[in-house]
């Protein structure tokens, strides 16, 4: 029994670092093209959750979670086009003074509109409860949650790995000059990324924001797979940590961190990134 609920701790994780992929792997790109430390990602994140409670009021709860990231991703498309394109090639401090002056007035702006205290919020009925696999016991609500994350993954995937717009995209990341050569400007390209980003965290729902540096620090800037295996690993170890030691699980992800970083500052997968122009 006590192996069985182990295992069970694994599985638990692997959801719980699906959901973290969803905010981080959208963070990820936005640096990995435009050389952007985005701090205003959680609040894109709050956004989107906070925008999915009011569409739930009027249409329910599938078109909410399927047009939440899209109207989050509209206003990635202001926010890129007309604040975050002017620093691309300024210095790096000033895009984070940018982006964290943003999430601060995104979060007044949310207490404004919405109050301090949480909303109520609730999943319908079909969802609720649990199925059975032999011994194992699986809420279908996070079974929903880890099929979304297969086939947002798999989709990201073949856009940077089977079309056009993904080849230029990694051709971007790695060599910014050569594609510059080529006569192709990588700007409207970026301003996609941008929007799939903040769409990503919207669709995952200021603390998250910790958890997605953490987990595109330890998979390695710039590393799509790096993220993602990351993602996975923080989820898992922080899942069997509160097995044994509950009161530790949290910082099980720093341990994480840390001991990655002594021995691959990378990062996992990390990538050499050069400064986009």
């Amino acid at each position: 029994m006590q192996l069985l609920f182990l295992l069970e701790q694994v599985v638990n994780g692997l959801v719980l670092g699906g959901y973290y992929l969803l905010i981080a792997l959208g963070l990820s790109l936005i640096f990995s093209v435009g050389g952007v430390v985005n701090l205003a990602h959680g609040a894109f994140y709050a956004l989107g959750a906070y925008a999915a409670v009011e569409i739930a009021k009027y249409l329910g709860f599938a078109p909410a979670v399927a047009l939440s990231p899209v109207a989050v991703a509209l206003l990635g498309l202001v926010f890129e086009r007309f604040l975050l394109r002017r620093f691309y090639a300024a210095d790096p401090i000033l895009s984070l003074l940018l982006t964290f002056g943003l999430a601060l007035v995104t979060e007044q702006a949310i207490r404004m509109i919405w109050g301090a205290a949480p909303l109520p919020a609730s999943m319908p009925q079909g969802l609720k409860g649990s199925v059975t696999l032999g011994d194992f016991i699986f809420s279908r609500y996070r079974l929903l949650l880890l099929a979304i994350v297969a086939v947002v993954l798999a989709g990201i995937w073949v856009l940077l790995n089977r079309t056009s717009f993904g080849r230029v995209v990694r051709a971007g990341i790695q060599r910014p000059d050569m594609v510059a050569a080529l006569g192709i400007r990588l700007a409207p390209y970026l301003t996609v990324i941008v929007m799939l980003g903040v769409g990503l965290a919207a669709l995952g729902g200021a603390e998250i924001i910790t958890v997605a540096f953490v987990v595109v620090v330890i998979g390695g800037l710039g590393s799509f797979w790096g993220v993602v295996l990351s993602a996975l690993l923080v989820g898992v170890v922080r899942g069997v940590t509160i097995h044994f030691a509950p009161a530790a699980g949290e910082a099980s992800m720093y341990v994480l961190m840390f001991l990655v970083l002594m021995f691959r500052p990378r990062g996992l997968l990390g990538e050499r990134i050069e400064k986009f122009e």
